[in-house]
């Protein structure tokens, strides 16, 4: 952005020790949008002080952030918003500048060598079969318990790059290939974990009335491929005693399994107040 006097004099206004100057100026600083980042990041390149570094990396950030919300907002208001976008959006909070087309691409790579060996003949068990195979043998895809200290695990093109993630974020991967295989197989409502379920072909978010359980032919484990009878889940509801009803045999939609994604992923920034203030902004964007 071409350098006026208003800017000018807000860049040198930058390292004020003034709190409440220095607000002030952020917010005119932000009201200019991401066209001023470049005069950002070459103030921060010809400073020598870390403060006055931190507080252009907040600003910079921040500016990042309020496309971010427009962004979320934009695609949260979607007839039928893709699950992969949505979990890519939530990548670029932590990697603004990120450029999707390698990981696309490599996920294009993956639907077809899955798509390649399926058939209109395969019951549904011989599918996953396929799909397991693919993803946790040949790609080497490895799923880990939710741990907090690893935000890394909850950002899909990590999950992608390093064939490594925990049970939600390659619970995203595996249910975002089916969608684009159109295969129904979607994050359900289980309790303290997360899970997918195959369900009936003609089985859709919309559906209200009957019990989704009776939709459902198995579940899956994302971390591993494993599959799940209805009487391992009935068995795990007896042990940690709660009656299973029929709102957690429910399909969690792409914006709540998104909403969900988000909040998790703010449980890692415990020493970063602001961002975890930033992550349930997010979440409640999403509205579920």
């Amino acid at each position: 952005m071409r350098e006026t006097r208003e800017i000018s004099a807000l860049l040198h206004l930058i390292d004020d020790p003034d709190e409440e100057v220095f607000s002030t100026v952020s917010d005119r600083i932000v009201s200019y949008g991401k066209g001023i980042i470049p005069n950002l990041e070459t103030l921060w390149e010809n400073s020598p002080d870390e403060i006055t570094q931190e507080r252009i990396e907040r600003l910079i950030h921040s500016l990042h952030f309020r496309d971010l919300q427009t962004d979320f907002s934009d695609w949260s208001k979607l007839e039928s918003p893709e699950l992969l976008q949505g979990a890519l959006l939530v990548d670029r909070y932590q990697y603004p500048d990120i450029s999707f087309n390698g990981i696309t691409q490599e996920l294009e790579r993956m639907r077809r060598n899955i798509w390649l060996e399926l058939n209109n003949y395969l019951t549904p068990l011989e599918q996953v079969n396929i799909i397991n195979g693919i993803l946790y043998n040949y790609y080497k895809l490895k799923g880990t318990e939710v741990a907090y200290q690893n935000p890394e695990e909850f950002f899909l093109h990590k999950v992608i790059e390093s064939k490594r993630g925990n049970a939600i974020s390659t619970g995203i991967l595996y249910a975002a290939l089916c969608q684009l295989l159109d295969i129904n197989i979607m994050p359900v409502n289980i309790p303290r974990q997360f899970i997918l379920g195959y369900f009936d072909a003609n089985y859709s978010h919309a559906q209200h009335g009957s019990n989704p359980a009776h939709k459902i032919q198995f579940f899956l484990d994302p971390m591993s491929g494993q599959v799940f009878t209805h009487k391992d889940v009935e068995t795990y509801f007896k042990r940690i005693s709660v009656p299973p009803i029929p709102t957690y045999f429910k399909p969690l939609t792409p914006k709540r399994t998104i909403q969900l994604l988000v909040e998790e992923l703010s449980k890692c920034f415990i020493s970063h107040p602001y961002k975890q203030a930033e992550l349930q902004q997010l979440a409640t964007l999403l509205g579920e």
